[in-house]
């Protein structure tokens, strides 16, 4: 006959295991949902880590022959704004590329500047040849190719940092032009604290030194960015208005192959001119 003290002693066992069994089971689900949790955000850390290292002031697919690609974050927008710009001249884009940097032709005493005839307006550019001849001199180049003639500005971005980026003739930010151009002002008296302030043209690279090409960006708005890209020129007062039409205008969506955010705004280069004077 069981005593009262031993049927007592089995309740207390059965409650026992009963609390075992239900802290098993809770620390079992609490695993497979932080399992499931990790994934998931395993999941949003490599697309943020991808857009962030694709394409731009943004790696590159092509270290070799696509030297134009920076790297940048890039930004969303929910909605399409109205475009604000007309549409492109007739014309093709050209994809001819060099094997070499162009021969130093540029005269750094002398003052260049650079026209953009966009179809969303001009842009125009002072740029920096006594500071950054290579850079000019390559630009220089490439304009009077008709290089830049027809091509799209791939990509703007409106959160973290706010450039425009143009000079890709393949608009998917893994363009150039076969050749390479070293870095150049990288200690530019405008760059303090990291900040590109607005109105600054610089270099799109890959990450690496050197690995400028021909892809660059317009900074609309201060942009707290590692004085790793060449600075080498200024946006007039009235390109600084074109810019902001186009930044006004929003980004799409990420492109999920590329993480290009592409303007709104249809902005072509119809037209690209260096100027000496």
């Amino acid at each position: 006959m069981v005593t009262q003290e031993q049927r007592r002693r089995q309740l207390a066992r059965e409650k026992f295991l009963r609390q075992q069994q239900r802290r098993t089971s809770a620390r079992r689900k609490a695993r497979m949902r932080n399992a499931a949790i990790a994934s998931v955000l395993g999941v949003i850390l490599i697309g943020s880590v991808a857009l962030y290292t694709t394409g731009v002031v943004l790696g590159d697919d092509d270290d070799k022959t696509n030297a134009g690609a920076e790297v940048t974050p890039s930004a969303s927008a929910p909605s399409k704004a109205p475009d604000p710009c007309d549409k492109p001249a007739e014309g093709k884009v050209k994809t001819q590329t060099w094997k070499k940097e162009p021969a130093m032709t540029v005269d750094k005493s002398a003052k260049y500047t650079m026209k953009l005839a966009t179809t969303c307006g001009d842009i125009d550019l002072a740029l920096k040849a006594d500071a950054a001849p290579h850079t000019v001199n390559s630009f220089d180049f490439l304009a009077g190719k008709g290089y830049f003639d027809h091509t799209k500005c791939h990509r703007l971005t409106t959160e973290g940092i706010y450039v425009l980026q143009c000079g890709d003739p393949t608009a998917q930010g893994n363009g150039g032009p076969g050749y390479n151009i070293p870095d150049e002002n990288l200690k530019d008296k405008s760059l303090k604290d990291n900040v590109y302030p607005a109105g600054t043209v610089a270099m799109a690279n890959t990450g690496q030194p050197d690995s400028g090409g021909s892809q660059f960006f317009l900074v609309y708005q201060d942009s707290q960015l590692p004085p790793s890209y060449t600075p080498f020129g200024t946006v007039s007062k009235e390109g600084m208005t074109v810019l902001k039409k186009i930044a006004s205008a929003g980004a799409q969506p990420a492109d999920p192959t590329t993480g290009n955010t592409a303007p709104n705004a249809t902005v072509v280069i119809d037209k690209a001119t260096v100027s000496k004077s």
